[in-house]
């Protein structure tokens, strides 16, 4: 492994190597789907949900007896962003395995031919515009009857799951819940990072999804795992961190995957081969982060409205916030009122500037919420 290559890895997946633990999470991913079952996979954002799936993609079994399609619709404001999002994983994914795999799926989805084109040897192309999609739930249609006779079973991961509810088109939970039941050669991973939404979509028996799903929730890898982990990249790459650096980065960052892989990253950075990376370090590493988004959040907080800039900043410096349209807390933040406040929190959230747990608000971009504490 030892190479010029950091290898604190802070987006994608490279391989099991620069993946820190998570034995049992796979474990149980790969029990749960060759068992047959769907599962939901909840955690707060950015700790590792869209990892921990493509590790477990990566597992020989996986590979050798599965296709494996990844779609995050986070992006996604409608079913038709979602079957186009669908789409285009299935037709990247499927191109490698060459001309007579790809064909199957060609011949399943008339609707989409207009959008995929072949070159002179026969490897196809994804062109598709969202406009192409006409008649979304009849390609969807095409797309399941597809997955019920594709010559291997698939394994389907919808990343940021809970998007579906925010969709215009009333019946998009009954519509997928009814093709997801019917199609016996195909599973899913359904994960999310809102809990209070992924959690009615699968437990409110008022919704087509309930109890349709196994419950997955991902917390914080443990501090001797990550210790571990981070000790032996930086040794095999013949640097040193002493143990009290990673573990004060880690409760820094309440054990939070992508800033632990963040701070490391640059710590490796600032660390030269022979060398020795200390607590003395962490400062100037998050100071070199934060002044990398430095013009990033100044855009962002001046494209505030100003009631929800005043709340972002108030639940910033409050840290863990309760009441917030309480008198005490407006009177604490010199806000305008309880009800100006309520109108705020849900902008906040709706953006996902901050997150709610337990009516407990936090800033959801933990380097922002320093950003913010620094200047205000």
């Amino acid at each position: 492994m030892n190479s010029d290559k950091n290898p604190f890895i802070i987006a994608g997946y490279i391989s099991p190597a620069y993946f820190c633990d998570r034995t049992e999470e796979n474990k149980l991913l790969l029990r749960e789907l060759s068992n047959g079952n769907n599962l939901a996979l909840i955690s707060t954002r950015r700790m590792g949900k869209t990892s921990l799936i493509q590790h477990c993609f990566h597992n020989d079994e996986i590979i050798e007896s599965y296709y494996t399609f990844f779609v995050d619709i986070y992006a996604s404001r409608s079913l038709r962003d979602f079957i186009f999002m669908l789409s285009k994983s299935i037709v990247e994914t499927l191109k490698p395995y060459g001309i007579k795999i790809f064909q199957q799926f060609w011949n399943h989805v008339k609707s989409l031919h207009a959008g995929i084109s072949f070159d002179i040897v026969g490897v196809p192309s994804f062109h598709l515009g969202l406009g192409d999609i006409q008649r979304p739930e009849a390609t969807l249609d095409e797309i399941f009857k597809y997955l019920s006779i594709a010559d291997k079973p698939c394994i389907i991961a919808i990343d940021e799951f809970q998007q579906i509810a925010s969709y215009p088109e009333k019946n998009v939970e009954a519509l997928l819940r009814t093709y997801i039941q019917q199609c016996s050669n195909a599973h899913f991973i359904f994960a999310g990072s809102q809990q209070h939404v992924m959690g009615n979509l699968f437990l409110s028996a008022a919704r087509p999804f309930y109890q349709s799903v196994s419950m997955m929730h991902l917390q914080s890898i443990a501090l001797p795992d990550y210790i571990s982990f981070a000790q032996n990249l930086f040794k095999v790459n013949n640097r040193q961190i002493d143990s009290e650096t990673i573990r004060t980065i880690y409760q820094r960052f309440e054990g939070v995957t992508w800033y632990m892989q963040k701070m490391l990253h640059v710590l490796y950075n600032m660390t030269p081969n022979g060398g020795d990376c200390n607590e003395e370090k962490i400062d100037e590493a998050l100071q070199t982060i934060i002044d990398s988004f430095r013009y990033t959040y100044s855009e962002t907080l001046f494209r505030l409205p100003e009631k929800q800039k005043e709340l972002l900043i108030a639940i910033a410096k409050e840290g863990f916030a309760q009441a917030v349209t309480s008198g005490a807390f407006v009177k604490k933040y010199k806000l305008s009122s309880g009800s100006s406040v309520q109108a705020a929190l849900k902008g906040l959230l709706e953006k996902d500037f901050i997150t709610k747990e337990a009516g407990i608000y936090k800033i959801y971009d933990k380097f922002l919420g320093i950003w913010l504490l620094d200047n205000y």
